[in-house]
């Protein structure tokens, strides 16, 4: 039977608790939000950088379908498709009277253009591989674009809607990255690049309009300064605030709202499984169970973050908690370091990349390690050049810590090669029956094995997801509070009293 779907990353401020002025909300149409990294460029489907999203995705580009601020699926360019029995035919039916912001039609053949534009051999967008199972695309006329496939996979949908596959019209495709051309609700006013980045109510948008006239994008790195912006009225909102220490001031102050959620990404500390002693189960399991994860994510992050027992995020539809497999038992772990033949510990190299989060959380592990007879040398990578050579291409280290910001990830495990050098061929099986899932339910049920499977194997050690700490004024609404999908939508944002 064919199914139809319809709807489917301890101070403070100078400034203190200095409060905002006071505003009517209801009469504000403009917005002004703050960014940590500014992106390079704006095209999501010739570059990775995340920033590329988080300004244009859901904004100024829009895809087949979309992904919700809850991680599901629902139509948007395609307002429905239907899937063969085999999973290798997907006919999407193409929405009518949208328009490019430069006034070109979409249409199927429009899609067919950017599909492609995925595929071809000198691709350059940066997540061709979740696309590589369409074998071909077919504009059948203006309305119908029909998706053949080699192979069936049951998470083709869920990648059509992320950045990399928004839909490009063909005449801007060589000029997106500075003058992008979209189908959404809002379009590029200026950049003013080092600075900050604006973007305008497109009024020919083909769905409801936004609420907001204006948005402003401002790029603030340093953390201090970012709570600064906030407490002097430079910025209105900071969706992803990279300084716990001082949330609880704002806590304190009654002119913001501060809203704590989940990101798509997973903290973990991997392990060159094809080197002794990682290459044994047993010396893994003891390493997960030597460290407690709450007292890393208090060291790293104040506190926030979720603790988690496999590569999954809480904010995605299929997420287990499996802490609780490998929780923190330091007696037995090394118990299991006797038994694998580690009576007297051993010594390893953490590979540290120079990220805050990795080093703080290193330096726990470090002391955790020592407890049961392990000593672990701190070693530090410049990232990302230094360690993507040495740990992700060369595999030239013993453990590393990282964090995986790709949503729906956990086939990494299933790569060969990949850095974690882990081969389990149960696992791979899980992972090609997902792709064959012919139900949802079916694709949900294979995630969760998935995940029960590395929880035990642990071929990384998993820490935590990490947060998405949300500080903005009161009276602002509709801002994302979890991040299933890097972003700062801001196609339902308005203010009120």
């Amino acid at each position: 039977m064919k199914r139809i779907f319809h709807t489917l990353l301890t101070t403070t401020v100078a400034l203190g608790m200095l409060t905002t002025m006071p505003v009517n909300a209801q009469s504000r149409s403009d917005l002004t939000l703050g960014m940590s990294v500014e992106p390079s460029g704006l095209d999501p489907t010739a570059a990775a950088p995340v920033a590329i999203g988080q300004v244009v995705w859901q904004n100024l580009f829009e895809g087949l379908v979309s992904i919700t601020k809850d991680g599901k699926i629902q139509p948007q360019l395609a307002e429905s498709w239907d899937i063969s029995d085999d999973g290798l035919t997907y006919t999407f039916n193409m929405r009518d009277n949208v328009t490019f912001q430069n006034g070109k039609k979409f249409n199927a053949e429009t899609a067919k253009y950017s599909i492609d534009r995925i595929l071809k051999a000198d691709s350059i967008n940066p997540q061709k591989t979740l696309y590589q199972a369409i074998e071909t695309a077919t504009a059948l006329d203006s309305d119908t674009l029909v998706l053949t496939l080699s192979t069936p996979s049951s998470d083709l949908l869920y990648w059509l809607g992320f950045p990399a596959a928004v839909m490009v019209e063909p005449s801007s495709e060589a000029t997106n990255a500075t003058n992008p051309i979209g189908t959404g609700p809002f379009k590029l006013l200026n950049w003013k690049k080092g600075n900050q980045l604006t973007l305008v109510k497109n009024n020919n948008y083909w769905s409801e309009q936004p609420k907001l006239d204006k948005v402003t994008f401002r790029f603030i790195s340093d953390p201090q300064a970012q709570a600064a912006a906030l407490n002097s009225g430079g910025i209105d909102a900071m969706p992803q605030f990279q300084a716990p220490e001082l949330v609880n001031q704002f806590k304190q102050n009654s002119a913001f709202a501060t809203v704590i959620g989940t990101t798509s990404m997973e903290v973990v500390a991997g392990m060159n499984n094809a080197k002794k002693p990682f290459n044994d189960v047993r010396v893994r399991q003891a390493m997960m169970m030597a460290i407690d994860r709450q007292a890393i994510i208090n060291a790293t992050n104040e506190g926030f973050g979720t603790p988690i027992g496999s590569h999954f995020s809480p904010s995605n539809a299929s997420y287990e908690d499996l802490t609780g497999v490998l929780p923190y038992d330091p007696t037995k772990a090394k118990q299991l370091l006797s038994e694998a033949g580690y009576p007297n510990g051993f010594t390893f190299t953490m590979k540290m990349p120079t990220l805050t989060y990795a080093e703080r959380a290193a330096e726990i592990m470090q002391a955790y390690y020592a407890m049961i007879g392990v000593t672990m040398v701190l070693e530090s990578s410049e990232f990302p050049a230094k360690w993507v050579q040495d740990v992700f291409k060369d595999t030239n280290y013993d453990m590393t810590i990282v964090g995986h910001a790709e949503p729906l990830d956990i086939s990494i495990y299933a790569r060969h090669p990949y850095y974690f050098n882990y081969n389990n061929p149960d696992f791979d099986q899980t992972i090609t029956d997902i792709s064959n899932a012919k139900s949802d339910a079916e694709r949900l049920a294979g995630y969760k094995q998935s995940q029960e499977i590395i929880a035990k194997d642990v071929p990384a050690l998993y820490l935590y997801a990490y947060p998405k700490i949300g500080i903005w004024k009161k009276g602002l609404h509709g801002l994302w509070e979890n991040l299933p999908v890097p972003s700062n939508d801001v196609t339902d944002a308005f203010w009120s009293e």
